[in-house]
């Protein structure tokens, strides 16, 4: 075990907030007190693709969607509506360690708000984020997968302040739960997940007046989390870390790339039930292609009727990676090919109605992400800040496997290899001087 910077490190998983958001956000109170203590990028790389779940879990295990495992926000699950599929929820199925197991190790104390993919973790006080589905009971499927004693507490606490999944109200009862965290358990690690403002993006765009109205809110919970750790005499032993997960684009049209697929008798109705030789899950400004195992025709088929589809602007097609260039990209290994969306598309499973279809304003849909973190203006942004942080640092290129090796070093415990690295530039130099 390592010298530790800090005793205590709070992560505070700021979703969607990009390098598009930076103007505005480093002004704000809170957030530039900060900066003004610590270290800043504006040019955090992120992972393909850049949804949730897959970012999120390369945060903790600083290596990339081919070697975790969490390719997407939800397994694939062919013809099961949206509402009613599950999700990536679980720590088993993360196929590496992570750095709540690291404190483990170390018998350090650990705690997670409503952080992606940590349903029956190692986490010492959880509360994961997890969802009932069909005749599921919200409560109980809490309380298997978390920290039954603290959940309850939080209920008890906190819970009337909450209404479901809508906003503000959900990351008010998250900073709650997080400042009460702080002061009575005091955990070394605090991994929290605010997504106020990735909600606004996605509702009403990403220029709108409700985006800046989020962040202004946002600022307001890290000043309640800033203000938290004073309370509870930590200021001196703690480190901050803000980061953002993914950017999001404004997008005009939706497109059924199973209608295509369909048509040509790939995706078909046998005995009453819907069946495929080729299938494509959309990942918002991405997708898989998934072919039938040995179906070799399938596949012919499959990437002739798409690549005549790139050829039409229509369809909104970037390109279709195969699978030499989704190993540069560290994407999901199991699947050959990938679509990429042009800015202003985005993809959609739905077999049913027009293949390309205009984005309604009034359905309240205008903004997504899951596109190549490679689109322009597309990075996300990181604050570190704390005693033996630097002040006003900025950093170039960063990547999002660099931030599980950098809490670790922050912590001072030995991590697992992993791809990224950390990021030792962000500390003050302790050698002395003569």
């Amino acid at each position: 075990m390592r010298t530790a910077k800090s005793k205590h490190l709070i992560v505070i998983s700021y979703d969607a907030f990009s390098q598009d958001n930076w103007e505005l956000a480093s002004r704000l109170p809170n957030l530039s007190k900060l900066v003004k203590n610590g270290a800043y990028s504006t040019s955090l790389k992120s992972v393909y693709p850049t949804l949730t779940y897959v970012v999120h879990t390369t945060m903790v295990t600083g290596v990339y969607p081919d070697k975790h495992g969490i390719y997407h926000n939800n397994p694939f699950q062919p013809f099961v509506p949206e509402a009613e599929q599950r999700w990536f929820w679980y720590k088993k199925e993360i196929k590496v360690p992570a750095i709540y197991d690291a404190l483990k190790k170390h018998h350090l104390k650990s705690a997670g708000i409503l952080w992606p993919v940590t349903g029956r973790t190692a986490i010492d006080y959880n509360l994961p984020e997890i969802r009932a589905i069909k005749n599921e009971n919200q409560v109980l499927k809490i309380l298997r997968n978390g920290s039954p004693l603290y959940c309850l507490g939080l209920e008890k606490n906190f819970g009337r302040f909450r209404k479901g999944i809508e906003q503000p109200y959900l990351d008010d009862f998250t900073t709650m739960c997080a400042v009460d965290t702080i002061i009575k358990k005091k955990p070394n690690l605090l991994l929290m997940h605010l997504i106020d403002l990735d909600d606004a993006k996605h509702h009403q765009g990403t220029d709108s007046p409700e985006v800046e109205q989020a962040m202004l809110r946002m600022d307001e919970r890290l000043g309640d989390l800033i203000e938290a750790v004073e309370k509870a005499g930590l200021k001196e032993q703690t480190t901050f870390l803000v980061v953002g997960d993914h950017g999001q684009i404004n997008i005009r049209y939706r497109v059924k790339l199973n209608q295509l697929l369909k048509e040509a008798g790939l995706i078909y109705r046998e005995n009453g039930k819907m069946k495929w030789r080729a299938y494509i899950q959309s990942a918002g400004g991405a997708a898989y292609l998934y072919l039938r195992e040995n179906d070799l025709e399938a596949e012919q088929m499959a990437v002739a009727i798409l690549n005549q589809a790139i050829n039409k602007d229509c369809y909104g097609i970037e390109r279709l990676y195969s699978r030499a260039e989704l190993d540069q990209l560290h994407a999901e290994s199991s699947v050959s090919y990938m679509l990429e969306a042009k800015i202003g598309y985005c993809f959609d499973d739905d077999l049913d109605g027009p293949v390309v279809i205009p984005v309604d304003a009034l359905e309240g849909d205008h903004a997504t992400h899951g596109y190549s973190p490679d689109k322009p203006d597309y990075q996300c942004v990181f604050v570190a800040s704390g005693t033996d942080i630097k002040n006003n640092f900025q950093l170039g290129e960063i990547q999002m496997v660099d931030i599980a090796p950098t809490m670790a070093t922050i912590l001072g415990i030995d991590f697992y290899d992993c791809d990224g690295r950390p990021l030792e530039e962000i500390f003050k130099d302790k050698t002395p001087r003569f």
